[in-house]
C-alpha cells in the first residue's frame, strides 16, 4: 500500500456540518411542499375575501379563539364573557403557552399581538410539517415523509394551519415528540410533552403515547426474563414518561388555585361545554340532521375508522396508533360545538400515513402531483369559504 493511499484525507475548513443543518437540507423539499400547499390556501383566501370586500388578515388572526389568546397575551387571565342566557366564558379554557409566545415576539419585533400570533402559527407549522417529514422519512424513506407533510397540508381544515390558533404548535410538539420516541430520546420526547400539556388539552393524547409504549416495553422485557435491573435500565425512559403530563397537570393546578376549587379546571371546561359526555352529543348531532346530511357524516366518520383500521393493519409504530387513536377518540366524545371536531382532529397525522403509502405506490411524479394540486385547490377552497362564513372553524 502506498504513502498515497495511507494519507488521511485533509480536514473540511469548514469543519463537520451541524445535525441540525443536515436534517433541515433532507427536510427542506418536504417544507417547501408544505409551503407550496399552504401559499395556495393564503392566495384563494385573498382573493375570494377581496371579491367579498372581507379583510382576509383578519380572519385568521382578529377573530374567535384567537381574540381571546391575544386579550391573555396583553392582559393576562381574568376575563370572563356573560352569555344572554346567564352561562359565563372564563379565558381561563385557553392554555398558556401561545398567548406567552406571542407576548414574548410582539415585546421582541414591531409586530402587535395579532402579527404575533399569526407569525408564531406560520413558523410552528413549518416547525410541525418537518416533524410530520421526519416521522414519515424514519418509518418509510424520504419521500414518503414529504408526502405525509403535504398531505397535512392540505387536510380539509388546513386553513386553520395558517390562523393564529393552537393546533399548528401542538402538532408541531407532538410531531417531534414521536419523533423522539421512535429513537429512544425519551427526556426531550417528556420535555417536549410538557410544553403540548400548556397548549392544548389534547396532550392527553400524546402522555397517553408515551405511557402506552413505555408500559409495552416494560411487559416485553420483563416476559423476556430480562428483569434484572429492569427500573435501573429504563431509567430515562421512566423519566420521560413522568415528565409528559407535567405540563398539563401544572395549568390545572394553576386554575384550581386561581379559582380556589380542586375540579375548577374541569368546572371552566365545563362552562364552555367541553365536558366529556362519551359520544352523546356527536350522536344528538347526527339525529338531529336531514336525512342527506345525516347519511354524509356517517360516511365520512366511516371513512375515519377505516383509516384507524388501516393504521393498525400497517402496523405503525405504537406511539404513533395511540397518539392517533386517542385524538380522534377525545375528539368524538365531548360534548362541545360539532363544527370544531375536524379541526380537533387535524393534529392527528398518522392517520394520514396510509394516503401517503398509497401516493408512493404511483407510477409517475406526475401523477402524485396531480393528485396533490388537487386536494390543495379543494383544501383552499374550503378554507376560504369556511373562514368568510359567520361561524368559528
Amino acid at each position: 500500500m502506498s504513502a498515497q493511499q495511507t494519507r488521511p484525507r485533509p480536514a473540511d475548513p469548514r469543519g463537520p456540518r451541524p445535525r441540525v443543518a443536515v436534517a433541515f437540507v433532507a427536510a427542506a423539499p418536504a417544507l417547501a411542499a408544505y409551503a407550496a400547499v399552504r401559499l395556495v390556501g393564503l392566495v384563494v383566501l385573498q382573493v375570494w375575501a377581496s371579491a367579498d370586500g372581507k379583510d382576509a388578515l383578519n380572519r385568521l388572526g382578529g377573530r374567535w379563539d384567537s381574540v381571546w389568546y391575544q386579550r391573555i397575551a396583553e392582559n393576562g387571565y381574568g376575563y370572563t364573557v356573560t352569555l344572554p342566557d346567564g352561562g359565563v366564558h372564563p379565558d381561563l379554557a385557553f392554555f398558556p403557552l401561545l398567548p406567552a409566545l406571542e407576548r414574548t415576539l410582539a415585546e421582541l419585533t414591531p409586530l402587535t399581538l395579532q402579527g404575533a400570533g399569526i407569525a408564531v402559527a406560520w413558523a410552528a407549522g413549518l416547525a410541525a410539517a418537518w416533524g410530520i417529514f421526519a416521522v414519515g422519512a424514519r418509518l418509510h424513506g424520504r419521500r414518503a415523509g414529504v408526502l405525509l407533510a403535504v398531505l397535512w397540508g392540505v387536510y380539509p381544515t388546513a386553513f386553520v394551519q395558517s390562523m393564529a390558533y393552537t393546533e399548528t404548535l401542538f402538532t408541531a410538539l407532538a410531531a417531534w415528540a414521536l419523533y423522539a420516541v421512535l429513537r429512544d430520546r425519551w427526556i426531550v420526547a417528556g420535555t417536549l410533552c410538557v410544553m403540548a400539556g400548556l397548549t392544548r388539552p389534547s396532550a392527553a393524547a400524546l402522555v397517553a403515547a408515551l405511557a402506552v409504549t413505555a408500559a409495552a416495553v416494560l411487559v416485553r422485557e420483563y416476559r423476556a426474563g430480562d428483569r434484572k435491573g429492569l427500573v435501573r435500565r429504563n431509567a430515562r425512559m421512566l423519566l420521560g414518561v413522568c415528565l409528559a403530563p407535567m405540563g398539563w397537570l401544572a395549568y390545572v393546578v394553576f386554575v384550581a388555585v386561581r379559582r380556589g376549587g380542586p375540579f375548577a379546571y374541569f368546572e371552566v371546561q365545563a362552562q364552555w361545554g367541553n365536558s366529556i359526555d362519551g359520544g352523546r352529543a356527536l350522536a344528538g348531532f347526527v339525529l338531529g340532521l336531514p336525512l342527506p346530511a345525516a347519511l354524509g357524516l356517517c360516511a365520512a366518520l366511516g371513512l375515519l375508522g377505516w383509516l384507524v383500521v388501516l393504521c393498525v393493519r400497517q402496523r405503525q409504530p405504537l406511539p404513533l396508533l395511540v397518539y392517533g387513536i386517542a385524538i380522534v377518540v377525545i375528539s368524538l366524545i365531548g360534548s362541545g360545538y360539532f363544527g370544531s371536531r375536524p379541526r380537533l382532529m387535524m393534529p392527528a397525522f398518522p392517520l394520514l400515513l396510509p394516503a401517503a403509502l398509497a401516493l408512493l405506490r404511483l407510477r409517475t411524479t406526475a401523477r402524485t402531483a396531480a393528485v396533490l394540486t388537487v386536494l390543495a385547490l379543494a383544501s383552499a377552497a374550503y378554507g376560504a369559504w369556511t373562514l368568510l362564513g359567520t361561524g368559528p372553524p
